[in-house]
C-alpha cells in the first residue's frame, strides 16, 4: 500500500448528503450459483426502484470483467480480488446515497464478510441476498452453457462443479428462485427494504407516500 497518500474527508456528512438527495444509500449484495437468477432479479429490482424515483445502479459480475476487472481470472485469489474491488465500488455508490445492487457469485464467505465489514465501518447498510437454487436446477437452466463446458473440462475452477460455493449462514434475505418468480422476489426484497426504513424520500417512506 502506498504511504505517500492522505485521506481527504468530505465537507458534507453522509447524513447531510442523504437529506439533500432525499434518499438513503445501501448495498444489496446478491450471491448464488451461476444460473440461480441473481442478475435477472437484480435487473427487475433496479427497474422497480428507478420507477419509484430512486437513484439505483446495478453492478453485474460479468459486466465488470469487461472493464474494471478485466485483468482478473477465476482462481481463488483472483476471485477474492474481484470481490474486494466490487465491495469498494459498491461502498462508494452507497455512500453517494444510491441504491446499489451487486450480482456476483462471490462463492467464499470470507470475501462476502469483507464486503460487509467495509460497509459496517462506514455505517452503510449492507444486505446480503442469497438467491438459492439447487445445483441440479441451476444446471438444468444453464443459459450460457457453462455447466456443460465445466463438466466436459473446458472450464476450470467453475463454482458448483470444480470449485466450491460456501452458502451464506446469515443472509438477511433468502430468495428461493426455484420456487419464487422474479416479480415475487422483487416484492420480497422491497418489503424488507420498506420494513427497514430504507426506501425513503426525506423523512417519508415510499410506501406511505404512495398510499
Amino acid at each position: 500500500m502506498a504511504t505517500n497518500i492522505t485521506w481527504h474527508p468530505s465537507s458534507v456528512t453522509h447524513q447531510e448528503r442523504s437529506t439533500l438527495r432525499r434518499q438513503k444509500g445501501f448495498t444489496l449484495w446478491f450471491t448464488g450459483l451461476s444460473a440461480s437468477g441473481k442478475s435477472t432479479i437484480a435487473i427487475a429490482l433496479e427497474q422497480h426502484l428507478l420507477h419509484l424515483g430512486l437513484a439505483a445502479y446495478r453492478l453485474d459480475g460479468d459486466n465488470v470483467r469487461f472493464g474494471l476487472n478485466k485483468d482478473l481470472g477465476f482462481s481463488e485469489r483472483d476471485r477474492g480480488e474481484n470481490i474486494r474491488r466490487i465491495a469498494e465500488v459498491a461502498l462508494l455508490f452507497s455512500d453517494s446515497c444510491t441504491a446499489t445492487l451487486t450480482s456476483f457469485i462471490s462463492p467464499y464467505r470470507s470475501d462476502r464478510a469483507l464486503a460487509r465489514t467495509l460497509h459496517i465501518s462506514r455505517s452503510i447498510p449492507f444486505i446480503e441476498v442469497y438467491v438459492h437454487v439447487p445445483l441440479s436446477v441451476a444446471e438444468s437452466r444453464d443459459p450460457k452453457g457453462l455447466y456443460a463446458k465445466a463438466r466436459n473440462g473446458e472450464i476450470k475452477e467453475f463454482t458448483g462443479v470444480s470449485a466450491p460455493y460456501e452458502e451464506p449462514e446469515g443472509a438477511e434475505i433468502v430468495v428461493k428462485s426455484g420456487e419464487t418468480g422474479v416479480e415475487e422476489a422483487v416484492v420480497q426484497i422491497v418489503n424488507y427494504l420498506e420494513a427497514k426504513g430504507l426506501l425513503v424520500r426525506g423523512d417519508k417512506t415510499l410506501a406511505k407516500e404512495g398510499s
